[in-house]
């Protein structure tokens, strides 16, 4: 008799479920979804990659982690487009899922419930602390949710938030990733002090 881990039933049975990988910069976000869709992979099943169009920070067309490792991806200007390229897939994977539109939260459910895994990663917050894109969304409709840690470069302890190292407005800067760093709550709300403070001056 052969018996098979749950993560060995998990990747070869076909069951439709989504999964959120979310956390601040530099937490390991990308790295895990990479991890978990190749394991699918070694498990043969389909699995497609998609990312922002407007995510160009590292590679136009692939998923790449900050130590420059990377994985083929499509790139596409809307959730909607990835409804035209999943047919006969088994695993969706979806990076940098913050930049898009809430529409996804829509083709997400609908992915799933055609019996497709799918793994979202991205954002919790932008660097003002507020809730980022469709992703509270996702994280409320998800099967799993996984929050994954930086290290607080003050403090050492785990971070949740990602600061703007540059005095600077908006919400994304997109391929400045030197300008921002994590931080743990405590540092985090001390560096929005000290950013207010010298705003004022």
């Amino acid at each position: 008799m052969v018996l098979f881990s749950e993560d060995h039933i998990q990747e070869t049975k076909r069951r439709g479920r989504i999964e959120v990988i979310c956390g601040s910069m530099f937490s390991g976000k990308t790295e895990e979804l990479i991890r978990r869709l190749k394991r699918a992979k070694f498990a043969k099943q389909r699995v497609e990659i998609y990312k922002p169009a407007i995510d160009t920070c590292y590679s136009e067309a692939d998923v790449v982690f900050h130590d420059s490792h990377s994985i083929a991806s499509t790139p596409i200007d809307s959730s909607a487009s990835i409804l035209l390229f999943t047919s006969e897939i088994d695993v969706v994977g979806i990076d940098e899922t913050q930049f898009f539109d809430t529409g996804l939260i829509d083709v997400c459910n609908q992915l799933a419930n055609n019996g497709v895994r799918v793994i979202v990663a991205g954002l919790d917050m932008d660097f003002r602390g507020a809730p980022f894109g469709p992703m509270p969304g996702l994280c409320a409709i998800a099967d799993e949710v996984s929050k994954v840690h930086a290290i607080c470069v003050k403090c050492g302890q785990l971070a949740s938030f990602s600061h703007h190292t540059v005095k600077n407005d908006k919400q994304v800067l997109l391929g400045e990733t030197a300008e921002y760093e994590p931080l743990c709550r405590e540092c985090y709300s001390q560096a929005i002090k000290e950013d207010q403070g010298a705003s004022d001056n």
